[in-house]
């Protein structure tokens, strides 16, 4: 039997840790208003389970918390990457980060048919604390950025 086509979107991190719950923050927003061929997953350690969840996924969109130097909060939006550009690095404690990940899977040949990355430039990683203001402002506007890909597919 063959799946149907669908969009996962992946958000990648650690609530408890700051700036860092970005990723999942986006997912628990959009997940209640989104159709029945896209999926929704959190990936809070390390992002090696993508390569297993994005298997049979048409378009794959990850949301993770970067570090560029740019100011917190800033949104960097990338169509069809296959690594993170230079200076953009993955800003968690992931074992493996996300531009490895993609470098990883592109070399394997497992990278999804169409995937979307928005990075949310973050400031606090610290233990037990929330998103800060900037990171937590971002969330509505990543929102927006994949509520307007989806629509455009």
């Amino acid at each position: 039997m063959v799946e149907d086509p669908f969009t996962l979107i992946v958000g990648v991190g650690n609530p408890m840790r700051g700036d860092d719950g970005v990723g999942p923050a986006v997912v628990d927003r959009l997940a209640p208003h989104l159709g029945p061929d896209v999926r929704c997953a959190v990936v809070d350690a390390d992002p090696l389970p993508l390569m297993d969840l994005w298997a049979g996924a048409d378009r794959v969109i990850v949301v993770d918390a970067v570090r560029s130097g740019r100011p917190p909060g800033t949104v960097h939006h990338l169509v069809d990457p296959t690594r993170l550009p230079r200076g953009v690095r993955s800003a968690s404690s992931h074992l493996v980060g996300l531009g490895e990940l993609l470098g990883l899977a592109d070399a394997l040949g497992t990278l999804p048919h169409r995937l979307e990355f928005f990075g949310v430039e973050v400031a606090r990683l610290d233990l037990g604390s929330g998103l800060g203001d900037e990171v937590a402002a971002a969330v509505d506007e990543v929102c927006d950025g994949i509520l307007e890909s989806l629509a455009d597919a």
